[in-house]
């Protein structure tokens, strides 16, 4: 018998297999992160035939036939990501969505790109628990139980729960610059947007008894890259949010995605991963406290005063999304897509092991491409990095990248050792 959780890759002939070098699914101690689904299917390895309805109604077949796979149902997901091509789609995809998740709703973030990989007009992901854990032969506290939470302090949604927590994180569904009290977008521009969707947050966050500053991960949706300067400026006022956190000048891993549009016609959407220090019940006392945010950057890859280079709590880390960035010079590495690619992932593995971890920790990978035809440059990179292609993986195509980069990739990573203040 193990002491140690294991990175736990599955596959599964019932669901399409990817079209580059990675897993369906792999499970960490209580979570399972799977790779984005698309409309393929798996009988023939192609798009679906049809539309909107059909594509969406595929890929969430595909989830559900993974979830079958390792014994888990689609009420144990417990975050959605929908990416569509036309913003306009959502409400075709809704009404297929709500046959698959007819009582239970997960956190979810909804948001329109670019583009997607073999040209689909919808991708859908899904984070799910995994209450026996990956603690080879020594099932794990199998009856934890997921908290999900609304308050009206904040928007609702018949289609989303505001919070789901499972084991030691709350993952919170994207917010947009909606005012709960009209239910309509804010008055203002991105400055004023920004800001209802970082109250909204903190609303959600007030109302679970859980600080501001117990977000790990911070993901932002903009229309236009333009504005990070002054979404930037309204982020400073929120982190750091407490003394303690300013002390030490803690700040969350943060990616930033360009969204060819958002529901409603925002300017910006926020999504917050966030740490759950007392865990979920029946977790022991003695097991649910004490477990503390290890905050870490390195000279060896690229630093920012907007964000950690990674945020560790509990058995996982979550990195900051990286640039094609030399961190010796400051400077866009020379090159095109492969070399960019190259030094994002040395970025990656430099943060990894500037942490006594080790590339083959990674369990999912964000890939943001400005354009989809470079995937397989990407790929002949990324098989140097991920040879045996373990981690779950998710990409998608963006209409710009921070910096006039090709590509940005985010990861995160399990962490065995756990962020108990005695380890």
């Amino acid at each position: 018998m193990s002491d140690y959780n294991v990175v736990l890759a599955r596959n599964t002939e019932n669901a399409p297999k990817g079209i580059g070098p990675y897993s369906q699914t792999v499970a960490f101690s209580h979570y399972n992160n799977l790779s984005a689904q698309l409309p393929i299917d798996p009988k023939t390895g192609k798009l679906i035939a049809g539309g909107i309805k059909e594509q969406a109604e595929q890929c969430l077949k595909n989830i559900k036939a993974i979830l079958d796979s390792i014994n888990h149902v689609m009420s144990d997901v417990v975050r959605i990501t929908v990416f569509v091509k036309n913003i306009k789609d959502v409400d075709a995809v809704d009404e297929v969505y709500k046959t698959f998740f007819p009582t239970y709703v997960p956190a979810r973030t909804t948001v329109a790109v670019a583009a997607l990989p073999m040209d689909a007009l919808v991708q859908i992901e899904a984070l799910v628990s995994n209450g026996e854990g990956t603690i080879p032969n020594a099932p794990q506290a199998g009856d934890l139980i997921k908290l999900t939470n609304n308050t009206a302090n904040a928007p609702t949604s018949t289609l989303s729960t505001q919070t789901v927590a499972f084991s030691h994180y709350n993952n919170i569904s994207a917010q947009l610059p909606i005012d709960p009290k009209t239910g309509r977008l804010v008055a203002g521009g991105v400055k004023e947007q920004a800001v209802q969707c970082l109250k909204n947050i903190k609303a959600i966050l007030e109302s679970i008894d859980v600080p501001f500053d117990d977000i790990v991960k911070i993901n932002i949706f903009l229309k236009d890259l333009a504005d990070i300067e002054t979404v930037n400026k309204v982020y400073t006022t929120f982190f750091p949010d407490s003394a303690i956190a300013r002390a030490v000048a803690y700040v969350p891993a943060r990616t930033v995605i360009a969204a060819s549009a958002l529901q409603m016609d925002a300017l910006v959407q926020i999504e917050a991963v966030v740490s759950h220090g007392d865990g979920t019940p029946p977790q022991a006392v003695e097991d649910r406290h004490g477990i503390v945010i290890k905050a870490s950057n390195t000279e060896k890859a690229p630093k920012s005063s907007l964000s950690t280079q990674t945020v560790a709590f509990s058995h996982y880390n979550h990195l900051s999304a990286q640039l094609p960035i030399d961190s010796k010079t400051g400077e866009m590495v020379a090159g095109g897509v492969k070399e960019q690619a190259g030094q994002c992932l040395k970025n990656i593995k430099a943060i990894i092991e500037s942490i006594d971890h080790v590339m083959d920790d990674v369990v999912k990978v964000n890939i943001f491409l400005k354009d989809l035809a470079d995937m397989d440059a990407v790929d002949e990179v990324y098989k140097t990095f991920f040879p045996g292609g373990t981690p779950a993986r998710r990409t998608v195509g963006v209409s710009a990248l921070l910096n006039d980069a090709l590509i940005q990739i985010d990861v995160v990573v399990a962490n065995a050792e756990g962020t108990s203040p005695n380890a």
